[in-house]
């Protein structure tokens, strides 16, 4: 049965160069010792190959561990896909079978990890020496060491409210230089199976950004390692962690990724850097400023933008009040947007928001660069940290959220409607036609009368999918999507800025496409 590996295994095969970077890790007839591709490798490559997959067992095993109860002689059990198993036997029986798949990512990543500290050693040795914490973390390649201890937890504790939504949803970003994203993807793999979380996340050289769902117990601890993990605590404070409640069920699994933006705005950070964005305002400062807008007797002709940085889809169910809300569908065409209507912003302050601050650090780091505005500021924390301090201010209606709950809700207002009907709504559903994947606005009163799916098209095709069971599938094209200009260009009139506080309830039938919502990653986790 596979076991840990010893300390001094692990420091030779650190200082080896492994010569099968180009192999394909997700073939899962790697992990057959008859696989030809496997066979063909030299002596010293299959032991290089065999530690990374023991070590890899070893450690998702490691995540599945629970106290056994006090009445047990058995200091460890086991649950894994909702089975307890009380033998180490069993569970690497379990582990064997029905988690290949992982145990081969996880492989993977091991020999990645390998692969890049031989070589960068000499790189990590003279930086080492100005930061001996990043020695710690960077070269410890037991990630079990970087977990946190819950042997004085009971699995009761560490999984109450999991599938019931008594639990909590964590919303953070950190903006901070990471210099091995791929070590960091493991650790959190490794850190959120051991918590029984749920979620996204999304890492990047640039920083780190996820949204993940536990108990609140499980949720603490989380937090309790990220606040003192030594690359990120001089970045992250407890105030970066926005909170709802939920649980890991508000997410379908987890999904750690690497990528090149920790927010998908469709720039290079190299080109457009998180280093140089608006002035933050705290929501206290940032609802001044609002306040100061909405006085105004003519907005219209104000020196001040008031710019939502989400999707459509977001703030057609709440806003802040007199606000410019782009018609956009992801946020990879905010840039795009700015660019075509870069003269709504020249000599003009703008006040940008978005859910959790997220989207606001690159877009106002992009609007800067453009050189038009008088000044450009974000609000810090995003619209969850403002209903916090001010549910009944002047934002207006549910916060859009990207996981299964859809939206929150911190104050009783209605700002969109049913789109067949009129009548207020703001609960989102998926559209009936399976593979739409849109969302749709239609109250209880359309559902019962069929009007379940977001356009005409998508009923009819869904109508004759029910008839004909036999059609598999159809082009994904709906008429709300095929009508919509995909960076739309605002009217000025006479210098005025559009009289337009939002996107007009009824406007469209369309939603978000599900299949490209950040997983984040994979959508982005939070687009916050």
């Amino acid at each position: 049965m596979p076991s840990s590996t010893s300390p001094d295994q692990g420091d030779d095969l650190e200082a080896c160069v492994l010569r099968f970077s180009d192999l394909d890790l997700k073939d899962t007839s790697l992990i057959n010792p008859s696989s030809s591709i496997k066979a063909e490798l030299d002596v010293s490559t299959k032991k290089k190959y065999s530690f990374a997959k023991k070590k890899a067992f070893a450690l998702f095993v490691k995540t599945k561990e629970l106290p056994a109860p006090p009445s047990e002689y058995k200091g460890k059990w086991w649950k894994c896909c909702q089975q307890l198993f009380t033998d180490q036997t069993s569970i690497h029986r379990h582990v064997a079978t029905q988690h290949a798949d992982e145990i081969c990512h996880e492989t993977a990543s091991v020999l990645k990890q390998l692969t890049v500290t031989s070589s960068t050693s000499k790189t990590l040795k003279s930086a080492d020496k100005r930061n001996p914490f990043k020695e710690d973390l960077t070269h410890n390649h037991e990630l079990s060491a970087w977990l946190p201890d819950i042997s004085c937890f009971s699995p009761d504790e560490l999984l109450s409210g999991h599938s019931n939504g008594e639990g909590e949803v964590l919303l953070y970003y950190c903006y901070c230089d990471l210099e091995d994203p791929d070590w960091i993807c493991a650790w959190q793999t490794a850190l959120c199976q051991h918590l029984h979380l749920t979620g996204k996340v999304r890492i990047a050289t640039e920083g780190i950004n996820g949204t993940v769902g536990g108990s609140k117990l499980a949720t603490r601890l989380y937090v309790e390692v990220m606040l003192s993990c030594p690359l990120l605590k001089d970045y992250l404070c407890k105030d970066d962690f926005k909170t709802s409640k939920g649980g890991a069920c508000c997410f379908p699994e987890l999904r750690v990724g690497v990528f090149e933006e920790i927010v998908p705005m469709g720039i290079s950070p190299s080109r457009i850097s998180y280093k140089k964005p608006g002035i933050h305002l705290p929501p206290g400062e940032f609802h001044k400023e609002v306040e100061k807008f909405l006085s105004q007797a003519n907005q219209e002709e104000s020196d001040t933008i008031l710019l939502d940085c989400r999707n459509f889809y977001e703030s057609r169910i709440g806003r802040f009040q007199g606000c410019l809300a782009p018609d956009i569908r992801k946020f990879s065409y905010f840039p795009s947007y700015v660019d075509e209507n870069l003269e709504l912003f020249k000599e003009k302050r703008v006040l940008m928001y978005c859910t959790g601050g997220i989207r606001c650090e690159r877009g106002s780091a992009y609007l800067k660069a453009k050189g038009v505005c008088k000044e450009v500021f974000q609000l810090k924390g995003g619209i969850h940290k403002y209903l916090e301090e001010f549910p009944d201010g002047f934002y207006k209606g549910k916060l859009f959220v990207f996981d299964e709950r859809y939206a929150l809700s911190f104050n009783s207002d209605i700002v969109s409607e049913c789109s067949y009907c009129g009548a207020p709504w703001d609960q989102y559903k998926l559209c009936s036609t399976p593979q739409c994947r849109q969302l749709v606005l239609t109250c209880p009163a359309c559902q019962g009368q069929g009007f379940t799916a977001c356009c005409v098209t998508c009923q009819d095709k869904g109508s004759r999918q029910a008839a004909s069971p036999t059609q598999s599938s159809f082009k994904e094209e709906c008429e709300c999507t095929s009508r919509r200009l995909r960076v739309p260009r605002e009217l000025l009139q006479q210098g005025r800025l559009p009289a337009r506080p939002g996107p007009r309830p009824g406007d469209d039938e369309d939603g978000p496409c599900l299949h490209e919502r950040p997983h984040l990653p994979f959508p982005n986790p939070s687009q916050s």
